[in-house]
């Protein structure tokens, strides 16, 4: 017997039973970046290494341990890209995007890292993003914050989300705060476990991020960044915490978060949940006002945020919030002369409402064998099309989704009536 070949591991497939809440989720975000005036950017998902090493920060789990690094045939090192800003930026600067102009851009698509795959974490994941650039206020830093939390609301999960904040300062702060941790570890040198050795001289900020329980008590005791911010760090926090306040937003500072990339300076903050186990993070960003020039460009300030897309559909099953396949309607049809009516009768409804999403019944069967099939396909409702209904040139119409009586119309009457019940 022929051996089957598997997806790879860590990079799942997306089965039919599950694309109508991903479905759903694109259809929610695109609506709201259209609300907030975000424009669309799409840019490849193979880059230069070196531009993520610049980037992101060559002493990082990221870069370490976790890309899809490859030479090409001629000799090139490129990388499946492992997050979105790098790759939005880098665009930018190549096409004049960036320099004394105010963008809003957006962006979709699969990430690769490689991680150890759990549930909640996979080498090809999904992410959708939004990044701001000319702005340097924490206006728009809060914005993306009031976006996300429109955004839970839509997707039922706001209920099941907190927000976490924290500052980092101005580059010269964070230099000067990163002196302040290595001199404080330091102390604990031996206490440390071998990630927080490892990056004690180099990236001793993400020791704050360990999630080792025996180093807790040091960690809590550490020296907290926003306690020494610049006058002028200080002032855009101040203001950031006072819009979310006035907008009614809850969050936590949280001292501890540092985020896993280089590039951020001042803001940064995450949505987490308490309802997917230890990959609690469905959402984090900040500001970066340093990496365009870091990558070539002229000084511009940017801010931004990535959200996982896979974590939230995870969220969203893990609270049970209700799953529909999209179909609004499942044309059942039996009896002489039936079935052709009905393929020709889809068609003029399909040319009579364009964006209608109806299935006509394939392969024979009696009335309660289709019903069930459009049940389980999850329609919001039930065409009959019978003998009767063929001689009167009316169709059944029965309500899968809701409590009303099943009814008769005329078939020049069905235009009318899936505009007023779908609302289109």
């Amino acid at each position: 017997m022929t051996e089957k070949i598997k997806a790879i591991r860590g990079m799942p497939d997306i089965l039919p039973k599950d694309t109508a809440l991903w479905l759903g989720f694109e259809q929610h975000w695109r609506q709201l970046v259209a609300a907030y005036g975000y424009e669309e950017i799409r840019f490849p998902i193979v880059e230069s290494t070196g531009l993520f090493k610049r980037s992101i920060g060559e002493i990082t789990d990221i870069v370490e341990k976790e890309m899809f690094t490859f030479n090409s045939k001629d000799n090139e090192s490129l990388t499946l890209r492992p997050e979105g800003t790098a790759g939005c930026v880098r665009a930018g600067i190549e096409h004049g995007l960036l320099y004394h102009q105010v963008q809003r851009l957006w962006y979709s698509g699969p990430m690769f890292r490689y991680e150890r795959p759990q549930k909640g974490r996979y080498r090809q994941f999904y992410q959708v993003g939004v990044e701001a650039f000319g702005l340097e206020g924490p206006d728009i830093d809060a914005e993306h914050i009031f976006m996300m939390k429109r955004l839970w609301g839509w997707l039922g999960v706001e209920a099941a989300v907190s927000l976490q904040v924290n500052s980092l300062g101005s580059s010269a702060t964070r230099n000067e705060y990163r002196k302040q941790l290595i001199d404080y570890f330091l102390k604990y040198e031996n206490e440390l476990d071998e990630d927080s050795k490892r990056r004690l001289h180099t990236n001793p900020l993400r020791i704050l991020d360990s999630k080792n329980a025996a180093m807790a008590e040091i960690i809590h005791h550490a020296p907290k960044c926003h306690e020494h911010l610049d006058t002028e760090s200080r002032v855009h926090f101040e203001g950031f915490l006072q819009l979310l306040t006035d907008a009614g937003i809850p969050y936590t500072v949280n001292p501890n978060l540092v985020r896993g990339l280089d590039y951020y300076n001042r803001t940064v903050y995450e949505w987490v949940t308490n309802s997917l186990g230890a990959q609690g993070t469905v959402c984090g960003g900040g500001r970066y006002d340093n990496l365009v020039a870091q990558l070539g460009g002229e000084p511009t300030p940017g801010v931004g945020l990535s959200a996982g897309i896979d974590r939230i559909i995870l969220l969203q099953q893990a609270l049970g919030v209700l799953q529909t396949s999209g179909i609004d309607v499942y044309l059942l049809h039996f009896g002489d002369g039936a079935e052709q009516k009905a393929f020709l009768l889809a068609e003029k409804m399909r040319t009579q409402i364009r964006d209608l999403r109806l299935v006509v019944h394939c392969g024979g069967g009696n009335f309660k064998q289709q019903f069930k099939k459009a049940d389980k396909i999850g329609a919001r409702l039930a065409f009959i099309l019978g003998e009767e209904e063929v001689r009167t040139n009316t169709i059944g119409v029965k309500f899968l989704r809701e409590a009303q009586e099943q009814r008769s119309i005329s078939i020049n009457e069905i235009h009318q009536f899936l505009t007023q019940y779908l609302g289109r």
